[in-house]
């Protein structure tokens, strides 16, 4: 236990120097731990060996696939249902568009551009059409648009582009089995069951020191996840189904959504994002940095050819167009998914593995760091009145909140 107290210390020690590199170069706190990770990895490794900075032991994939699938939740429980049904063609269209378009360019790059096999090329058109609802979820969180109409509809989007590359993902390589339909409908039943009984049980046992609401959203998160995990699909995105269908009730409960986010950004999520900074090879990238590269710049392309035209056509302003864009340009969790999918199946090889994951990572960071520095839409960033409000709204429930763990 010893060694994992200490590997525990420089993990969070890491996240701590990334938080404090966030607030002074003004960025995401989830991109400063993805280039902290990526930094951390190359110089500690060689400092004190590479296990020191290993993800892979089992409690840190436990602890990062946690945070992914709490963070997608509560990206989820962020949805206003009515937003969603206002918009739901944007959000539809936007998704859609958003998948196909660089799913088809990346695909037809790594076939005929690299000479990859068919199978390895698909999986390079998936990887490469991914949307991060993590990174655009906790972009979004720190700037305040999370509770805008904007934000919602930009996260909706997400969500559709991600559903497809899951659906995508699945149809080409994974096999429809027993296992799928058992899924599905344990999903279905899960949306119907959920919003009927959790507020009523919330009502009759919740509201204790015991944070039992937090335990059972979990309860059924992991249930859920391990169910998907069974079925070869990926545990992050029942969570984000159950976050929508819950949406109109635990969103609505900002004291338990601001317990959540503790938890989440306080202890798990640093290792999501440092682990998947830690994935990428510099030494690798440096020595073959063509197809990295290359990747990149044909998914930020394809997403701008795809994305942009229709966000203006559904009336967003040139600025609004592009920051929309440049998010949707993001990738992470299922584009590594996608990627380590291929390597464990032995789709594609290691060399191709690397290039993938690092350009997967390049599109968290790059088009981000571009959005908020060139096209941050300010007009719709809350005002001081308002954020003042959401202040006073917070510290009030903490009040309510220790009053209640005095009681």
């Amino acid at each position: 236990m010893t060694e994992i107290w200490f590997q525990a210390a420089l993990w969070l020690g890491l996240a701590l120097v990334a938080t404090l590199l966030s607030i002074y170069l003004r960025i995401a706190t989830a991109l400063s731990e993805i280039v902290v990770g990526t930094i951390a990895q190359l110089f500690i490794g060689a400092l004190l060996g590479a296990t020191v900075l290993a993800g892979n032991s089992s409690w840190i994939q436990f602890l990062s696939g946690a945070g992914a699938i709490l963070l997608t939740f509560l990206a989820g429980a962020e949805l206003d249902p009515g937003v969603f049904r206002k918009q739901w063609k944007q959000a539809l269209f936007i998704g859609l568009i958003g998948f196909f378009v660089p799913f088809l360019l990346c695909a037809a790059v790594a076939y005929w551009g690299f000479g990859w096999t068919q199978p390895a090329s698909w999986l390079a058109g998936i990887a490469m059409s991914t949307t991060s609802v993590a990174v655009v979820y906790a972009v979004m969180l720190e700037l305040g648009f999370n509770n805008s109409e904007y934000g919602k509809t930009v996260l909706a989007a997400c969500f559709v582009n991600d559903l497809a590359t899951v659906i995508a993902l699945g149809i080409i390589f994974a096999p429809f089995t027993m296992k799928t339909v058992a899924f599905t409908g344990a999903i279905v039943a899960a949306a119907f069951i959920l919003p009927w009984l959790t507020p009523r049980f919330f009502r009759r046992f919740g509201e204790r020191p015991s944070e039992l609401e937090a335990k059972f959203l979990m309860l059924c998160l992991f249930g859920l996840g391990g169910l998907a995990t069974w079925a070869d699909s990926e545990a992050v995105l029942p969570a984000y189904l159950i976050g929508m269908v819950l949406a109109g009730t635990v969103g609505k409960d900002h004291a338990l959504i601001r317990r959540l986010r503790t938890l989440t950004f306080g202890l798990l999520t640093p290792f999501y994002f440092i682990r998947a900074g830690s994935l990428v090879s510099l030494p690798a990238l440096v020595a073959a940095p063509g197809a990295f590269l290359t990747l990149l710049a044909v998914k930020m392309c394809a997403k701008m050819a795809g994305v942009y035209p229709l966000s203006r056509a559904y009336g967003s302003s040139a600025q609004e167009g592009m920051y929309t864009t440049l998010l949707m340009s993001t990738g992470l969790t299922f584009g590594t998914i996608s990627a380590l999918f291929g390597l464990s199946h032995k789709l594609i090889n290691e060399s191709q593995y690397s290039a993938l994951v690092a350009a997967v990572i390049g599109s968290a960071v790059i088009p981000t760091l571009i959005a908020n520095a060139f096209f941050l839409p300010r007009h719709l960033l809350p005002d001081d009145e308002e954020s003042s409000k959401a202040v006073r709204e917070d510290n009030t429930a903490r009040r309510s909140i220790s009053g209640k763990h005095q009681i």
